[in-house]
């Protein structure tokens, strides 16, 4: 039997890093983080958390403290500059750009409600906001976050992990761990030490980018991208929504703060307002996907295993931050002695294919199809809800998902598909509207049914079984909203049932009850929990 004795080590205390911690501390692994920087960067980075994102943040504890508006549409804009001539827009999910001043203006017949998929909305707070709240949670719950460690080399054996670790003082010593996961990074050095391939597109350009404060909302109408197109002048200006903007440049010239200065008041149009520099970045505009996203204990997460360029459908980040609560419970479950080591093997067969389609998924929209070759076919490209919600994992802890499935649909259109994740509706608990996200997911296994017989079958299968299932009958513990809803949602009949994992993902249904139901359940349930 395996033991949280040792603790699984975690390179990277940035936002995938700190997430890993966080979704481990819930299941009380401990952690040790190592980060090779002595403090977190003054770049923004990272902007934008998706609506996935944000329910995995939930379930931590951590609320969504910058929601975007309901009917918020992400809109980039096309300029000489931003006083001078606007040229076209497109949105977040737009492939063609629009005209201005065209059928974006002209008014159009009411649509009926798009269809909610989740509680939750997008945050727009900007990384080195959230970074700093993660890390105070993490430390809080037990993680033992040091900085200034710079990692030099891994060996690992059938008992564990050996990091070499060379500290702020130039002192090497070593720290043994269970299992570690690698979230440092583009540039991962456990990447490299273990020689693990990428592929993709590959590198693009280097750009360069200086941050700012400038007040420059009283000209941008809302806007808060630009592509600035000059004949002498290719940039693009974000707003992080704070006062703050950054300027990218699409060249790698070093430049000068007047230099610097200078350009932003040509982007702007304009040069009669103050401007602070607070720092500038450079680098690359990449695209690549590691061969295997696992070496034995050593597993990848994030740009160490996914390097996706920035893009509006936010596959960066947020990708990352779904590596880590897929690991964290699996990772949990082997320690605590319940489940075999090859539950471990669902990650890199669930997660490189998300991480796959995304890439492929980044060149079919209009921001990067420039970047495509002659020779590489665009691709078709998918909605963005079947991206965020829908997309599916096929792996030995799946029942009834293969190969021929689609890679990503919309969750009405999966209606409950193994692989999947759990469908949103709301139900009533304690006479509140909640969805049944936050019923199910407690970070346990839970049987989800509408039928009486389904709450004694669990509770034989509990008799035999060292993984804990829970049961959630609709009826009993919460009551539905709409009548039928359940069974829409999940394409089962009124005794049917669906088990659902700890972390929010399908991984067996039954339109109805089957005979010797116990036994089935039972069978089903050590098959995908890989239950020792």
């Amino acid at each position: 039997m395996q033991s949280t004795d040792q603790p699984v080590i975690v390179v990277g205390a940035s936002l995938v890093g700190l997430s890993a911690a966080l979704c481990l501390a819930s299941y009380q692994v401990p952690t040790i983080v190592l980060e090779k920087h002595a403090s977190m960067s003054e770049h923004p980075r990272a902007i934008g958390f998706t609506t996935r994102t944000l329910e995995i943040y939930r379930s931590l504890g951590i609320e969504n403290s910058d929601p975007a508006p309901e009917d918020f549409v992400l809109e980039r804009v096309s300029v000489e500059s931003v006083t001078g001539k606007w040229l076209d827009s497109s949105s977040w999910s737009d492939t063609e750009p629009e005209q201005k001043g065209s059928k974006k203006e002209e008014k159009k017949p009411p649509v009926s409600p798009k269809k909610e998929y989740s509680a939750e909305r997008g945050s727009a707070m900007p990384q080195d906001k959230l970074e700093p709240r993660l890390e105070a949670l993490a430390r809080e719950r037990g993680a033992d976050i040091r900085r200034g460690h710079r990692v030099l080399n891994v060996e690992q054996d059938a008992g564990g992990v050996l990091v070499t670790v060379q500290n702020a003082h130039d002192t090497q010593h070593q720290i043994r761990g269970s299992y570690l996961i690698a979230a440092d990074g583009n540039r991962s050095t456990v990447r490299e030490l273990l020689q693990i391939p990428r592929h993709g597109r590959g590198f693009m350009q280097t750009v360069r980018s200086v941050l700012f404060h400038a007040p420059l909302e009283q000209w941008t109408k809302g806007i808060v991208q630009f592509n600035i197109e000059q004949p002498d002048l290719s940039a693009f200006l974000v707003s992080y929504s704070d006062g703050r903007w950054a300027l990218m440049f699409r060249d790698d010239i070093e430049r000068d703060d007047e230099t610097y200065k200078a350009a932003i008041y040509q982007s702007v149009g304009r040069d009669d307002f103050p401007v602070e520099l607070i720092t500038t970045g450079r680098w690359e505009l990449t695209a690549l996907v590691a061969d295997s996203f696992q070496s034995g204990r050593v597993f990848l997460a994030g740009d160490a295993a996914h390097t996706l360029p920035p893009n509006r459908g936010g596959y960066g980040a947020n990708t990352g931050i779904h590596d880590a609560h897929n690991l964290a419970w699996k990772l949990a479950a082997v320690l605590s002695g319940k489940s075999s080591a090859e539950l471990l093997d669902t990650y890199d067969a669930e997660r490189r294919p998300v991480a796959l389609l995304r890439h492929d998924q980044i060149f079919v929209r209009a921001d990067y199809k420039v970047h495509l070759d002659t020779a590489t076919p665009a691709g078709e490209k998918i909605d963005d809800d079947a991206m965020e919600f829908g997309q599916i994992y096929l792996s030995k802890g799946i029942v009834d998902a293969d190969e021929n499935l689609p890679r990503a649909m919309k969750p009405d259109e999966w209606a409950g598909q193994p692989g999947t994740h759990l469908p949103h509706f709301r139900v009533l608990k304690d006479g509140e509207k909640v969805p049944i996200l936050d019923v199910v997911s407690q970070g346990s296994w839970t049987l989800v049914s509408e039928f009486d017989e389904w709450v004694q079958v669990v509770a034989e299968v509990n008799k035999r079984s060292s993984v804990a299932l829970r049961s959630l009958q609709i009826g009993r513990d919460v009551q539905l909203v709409q009548l039928g809803e359940f069974q829409q949602a999940f394409g089962v009949s009124q005794s049917g049932a669906a088990l659902v994992r700890p972390d929010g993902y399908i991984a067996w249904k039954t339109k109805e009850l089957p005979s010797s139901a116990v036994e089935v359940l039972d069978e089903i349930l050590s098959k995908v929990a890989f239950r020792v």
